[in-house]
């Protein structure tokens, strides 16, 4: 028979383990994509195919931070895409000293055939997705500086 001493040790044990098992797993998710910056450097692609220059910059924090919200909101999926052409835009975080990007993730942008919607992937994360016509439209009007349907 156990004693009640023993119990008591036995219990405090398992409530150690449990805190440590729930603390470490609250952690950041290793594939979690963080938009870090204060600007975003919009590029466009020009002449042959995979040449961009800049096209915009975008340095309110208000619209800096509702494409933070957009993207961070998206469910990606896991997928390596080849798509038919080079993306139309690119675009990645910067901190306004301009000295380096604040992250490596790039995500590149396609307008759909219909121009009604945009496809995102980050390569360098193997993430894919095609946001609806809303958050399309949205997304695009802050990063481009221009109506999705006017393009």
């Amino acid at each position: 028979m156990i004693s009640l001493k023993t119990n008591k040790i036995l219990i405090v044990f398992i409530g150690i383990f449990l805190v440590l098992i729930v603390g470490c797993s609250t952690g950041v998710k290793s594939d979690e994509i963080k938009n870090e910056g204060n600007k975003i450097v919009v590029e466009k692609q020009v002449g042959e195919a995979g040449q961009y220059e800049n096209c915009n910059e975008i340095k309110d924090t208000k619209e800096v931070q509702k494409v933070k919200d957009i993207l961070d909101n998206i469910s990606w999926e896991n997928a390596k895409v080849s798509m038919g052409h080079p993306p139309n835009y690119r675009f990645y975080f910067e901190n306004t000293n301009g000295k380096l990007k604040a992250s490596e993730v790039i995500y590149a942008l396609w307008i759909s055939p219909n121009k009604d919607k945009v496809e995102l992937v980050i390569d360098s994360k193997g993430k894919y997705i095609q946001l609806n016509k809303e958050k399309s439209a949205e997304l695009f009007e802050i990063i481009i500086g221009k109506k999705l349907s006017n393009i």
